[in-house]
């Protein structure tokens, strides 16, 4: 049973999103993926989100450029933590859709990544799953690690690059 739910306001938004579908498919987390527009669909968005928890969705990362009102569209209509990313699109790169996607009201709160953060928004949902889930917490502190390995590698390697010029 899927515990992430990942709703792109568009289809065009699937290069980006694709990002998380990674990070969850790297943590074994199963996720359902679908396009849900709070303008075009607005009925079929209120119902994933109103029958999301039933389901048994934990989280919900929410997508969308420009007007960008699919995540708070979706936040108010559940109590579940919902993840916008803001998708650079328009006139003003997604400038617009981050601001959409942070301005919410009080008590109607979504965690927000950067424009087409989508990885984040991925890390961020195993993150908020690890509070109940220690298998996930201890995959996230095997990634956190590799991350690590990955810098100091990194770092070697120039300073011996450095060393020999």
């Amino acid at each position: 049973m899927a515990k992430v739910l990942i709703l792109m306001g568009s289809d065009s938004d699937f290069e980006i999103m694709k990002k998380s579908a990674k990070v969850l498919k790297d943590l074994n987390i199963p996720f359902e993926l679908d396009v849900c527009s709070a303008h075009r669909t607005p009925d079929r968005a209120k119902k994933y989100a109103e029958e999301a928890e039933e389901r048994g969705i934990e989280v919900i990362i929410a997508a969308a450029g420009m007007a960008a009102h699919l995540a708070g569209f979706i936040a108010a209509h559940t109590t579940l933590p919902v993840i916008g990313v803001p998708v650079a699109s328009g006139a003003l790169n997604g400038f617009d859709a981050l601001l959409s996607t942070v301005q919410m009201p009080t008590g109607i709160p979504v965690a927000t990544v950067a424009i087409n953060g989508a990885e984040n928004a991925g890390w961020l949902a195993c993150e908020i799953l690890s509070i109940k889930y220690p298998d996930i917490r201890e995959k996230l502190k095997i990634k956190r690690k590799e991350m690590y390995n990955k810098v100091l590698e990194k770092s070697e390697k120039i300073r011996k690059e450095v060393e020999v010029k």
